[in-house]
């Protein structure tokens, strides 16, 4: 494969991965190769780096996807590591006190030539498990189950600490470096068993399956728990763009009334010709903010994830008020208030809040239940944003109940975690209610991104 068809090639990849590159940002990365020394590795990853890569949460992926189309090496592993045994006939023991060697003298981060062939080696003897009748594969799990880089941490750590006090900031130092050190090792085992697999099936097979989705392109109805922290840090920014954004929208286009007594005084210069109209300054408007989402089970993850978005928007607006639901409804502002933790919160919020009398949605009840009890949140400077699937179990959408919601707002906008696909399948009433209110489909952060960015 040419170096021309590799990088072509490598573009496409970051691409389906989820990394934003543009045409041009792939011609720079091209030029950037001509003033750069190809064979200095280290260097050519940067410089792709420093062209394609625009985010840091966009850098894990883009490194497992230099490290398969730019492998470090090609083929089986040396039969040795320089100094140390021989990898390929030495007893578990001797390779677990080399690999202990290695972790503590930091050979992994600083790139040593030795600890990468020890890697090498360990995948090629460890690593080729039986997969299927006559066939066999890469795995990383033999690797580290036969050398367990874990349990050598208590001997690591205390001959790193050579007798100095044990407790004190020196071990704890010396337990993060350590830990970071098993860490490096076991990814730099799973990278060349993803090497191996690509040489044997082809690269492009492996990499789609290699990387994980970027933060912002996480679906938040697959979302983990550990990528909550995660979607926190991305949500708050927008946040201050989505307050900003209602603000300058309520703002243009509403240039205030004609100012007479103004306007004929400046048309005295002009022979009483208007000219120039004066208007009266609007007086400024604080926004105003009304979220009702859905809280049930079958959205509990992406719940969670509007939880986070009312929690940064209850700081960045002058007046927020949210509401959750699933067959009835209820106001949980209380518990986000400023400065509250937004886990403890949601903790309180499922406990104390009276959301749900039977545990199924019911958008149509909750929609009449909000209309009917807290009726006066929404009014003229309110913007409404719901937030939810729009699956009601098949009971009755109250579409009227809506539109008299969104006539006495000032904007409404609703966001459903669902793929556009799925709208109106099972029970499913996303047109139905789209026809009312304007729906966008807000699977992860770039779409939530992209949602702020238009209002204008």
């Amino acid at each position: 494969m040419s170096l021309l068809e590799r990088h072509v090639r490598f573009v496409h990849a970051l691409r389906e991965a989820g990394i934003p590159v543009s045409p041009a940002e792939g011609l720079d990365a091209a030029r950037a190769l001509r003033v750069i020394e190809l064979t200095e590795r280290e260097t050519l990853r940067e410089a792709y780096a420093a062209t394609l890569v625009k985010r840091a949460v966009h850098r894990p992926g883009f490194d497992t996807l230099f490290d398969l189309w730019f492998p470090p090496v090609t083929g089986p592993a040396r039969r040795d590591a320089g100094d140390g045994p021989d990898l390929e006939r030495a007893e578990v023991s001797e390779l677990r006190e080399r690999l202990a060697e290695l972790l503590r003298d930091g050979a992994g981060a600083s790139g040593d030539p030795a600890f990468g062939e020890f890697v090498r080696a360990a995948v090629e003897r460890f690593g080729r498990q039986p997969a299927a009748p006559g066939r066999q594969a890469w795995f990383s799990y033999p690797v580290l189950r036969a050398l367990s880089p874990g349990t050598l941490m208590a001997g690591m750590l205390r001959e790193a600490l050579a007798g100095e006090e044990r407790g004190g900031l020196a071990e704890k130092v010396a337990r993060r470096r350590l830990a970071d050190a098993v860490s490096g090792f076991e990814d730099a085992v799973a990278a060349d068993v993803r090497r191996r697999i690509a040489e044997e099936s082809g690269i492009d097979r492996i990499a789609r399956s290699a990387v994980r989705p970027p933060v912002d392109r996480i679906d938040f109805l697959r979302a983990a728990k550990t990528d909550l922290e995660a979607l926190r840090r991305e949500v708050h920014p927008l946040a201050r763009r989505l307050a900003t954004r209602l603000t300058v929208k309520q703002r243009l286009g509403h240039r205030g009334r004609l100012d007479f007594r103004r306007t004929v005084r400046a048309s005295l210069g002009t022979g009483g010709v208007p000219l120039v109209t004066h208007m009266r300054p609007r007086r400024p408007h604080k926004p105003e903010l009304v979220i009702l989402c859905d809280a049930s089970d079958s959205v509990s993850t992406f719940s969670h994830f509007t939880l986070l978005l009312t929690y940064a928007l209850r700081e960045q607006f002058t007046k927020v008020r949210a509401f959750a639901f699933v067959d009835t409804v209820d106001e949980i502002t209380r518990f986000f208030a400023p400065g509250a933790d937004v886990l403890d919160a949601i903790t309180r919020m499922t406990a104390e809040a009276d959301i749900s009398r039977f545990g199924r949605s019911d958008y149509g009840q909750a929609f009449e239940r909000f209309a009917a009890r807290y009726g006066d949140a929404v009014g003229p400077k309110t913007s409404l944003l719901i937030l939810g699937d729009a699956r009601c179990n098949y009971q009755p959408p109250r579409l009227d109940t809506v539109r008299r919601l969104t006539r006495e707002a000032r904007h409404t906008y609703w966001l459903n975690p669902e793929p556009r696909a799925q709208w109106d399948t099972g029970d499913s009433l996303a047109t139905a209610y789209g026809g009312v209110v304007e729906m966008r489909e807000c699977r992860n952060v770039t779409q939530l991104a992209a949602f702020v960015e238009d209002l204008r």
